[in-house]
């Protein structure tokens, strides 16, 4: 636990040597979905699992707070850890942290990972989600859609545990806070791939990801890695949106040849006209179709 006159912040911090990786973890989750992760990595490198403020094991203060509170947190906990060059590694929408950090750190952030992020435009049913979660009538409800598609045809016991029990033990209020900091974030930095183009000097980042299954959106990332060679897409086999639990040795084994590459990195690109792609939109017909909520999923005891 570290603790200062404005954060208390729950950690783990195991293993040698640097770049050290921090894995940070998506809004209404605990650091418990780098479970399985972390360990693989530690056999390596320095790892930094970290619960966010108000989530988890971390304090929440006596205040509202949002992204950029979220991003001092952080960067206190860094402050306090030593480490000189830190690789973020980060699932979905923490994804704008990272930002964040290289913005503020510079060159000390060498890297980012980002897993399971939605790097084009937002469809318009996710950024209605996002405002449903905000309404104190439709949230829960909002919620358990979110719910539902992530735990459709799901049978890894991890992910599902991780999805009731982790996620769903936070209330309206954060997932209030979620919706209006993810919907204020896209509309600040417009798409993720766009965000990242602007840092100056540009960093290596690899995106890993599972979903949505439409070659479009990966071809898209094909394309804008093409264009800026510093940017690197990998889609994995497992489905879902936590690959850290479903396949955690899969992405072990990215991140590691990430980190310490054996050769330049090549793929074969078809061009494809990225905004046009933005456009259609290309997660309504997988991530974001309409379903019924789901009525019998398994409950697992953790």
């Amino acid at each position: 636990m570290f603790s200062n006159d404005r954060y208390s912040i729950a950690y783990d911090d195991a293993g040698e040597g640097e770049p050290a990786l921090l894995l940070v973890p998506g809004w209404c989750e605990s650091r418990n979905v780098f479970g399985k992760l972390a360990p693989l990595l530690q056999a390596n490198r320095r790892v930094m699992d970290v619960d966010l403020i108000g989530h988890g094991e971390s304090a929440a203060g006596r205040n509202d707070f949002g992204t950029l509170e979220l991003a001092d947190g952080i960067m206190a906990l860094i402050e306090s850890s030593g480490a000189s060059r830190i690789i973020p590694v980060l699932h979905s929408h923490a994804g704008f942290l990272g930002l964040e950090l290289r913005r503020r750190l510079g060159d000390r952030i060498v890297k980012l990972v980002l897993l399971d992020w939605i790097v084009l435009d937002p469809p318009q049913p996710f950024l209605d989600a996002l405002a449903a979660l905000q309404d104190p009538i439709r949230w829960k409800s909002a919620r358990d859609q979110l719910f539902a598609m992530w735990l459709d045809r799901e049978d890894i016991r991890d992910v599902i545990a991780h999805v009731q029990k982790d996620m769903g033990s936070f209330g309206a209020d954060m997932w209030a806070r979620a919706g209006r900091e993810i919907a204020a974030a896209y509309a600040r930095e417009g798409t993720p791939l766009d965000a990242l183009k602007r840092l100056e000097p540009p960093l290596d980042v690899l995106h890993l990801y599972s979903q949505p299954d439409d070659a479009r959106y990966y071809r898209a990332q094909e394309s804008f890695a093409a264009a800026n060679p510093w940017f690197r897409v990998q889609r994995l086999s497992v489905p879902g949106h936590f690959p850290m639990l479903a396949a955690p040795a899969d992405v072990a084994r990215a991140i590691e040849s990430f980190i310490t590459p054996q050769r330049p990195h090549q793929s074969v690109v078809s061009r494809v006209d990225l905004p046009a792609l933005q456009s259609q939109r290309l997660y309504e017909h997988t991530m974001f179709r309409k379903t019924t909520f789901a009525q019998n999923v398994k409950d697992v005891s953790v």
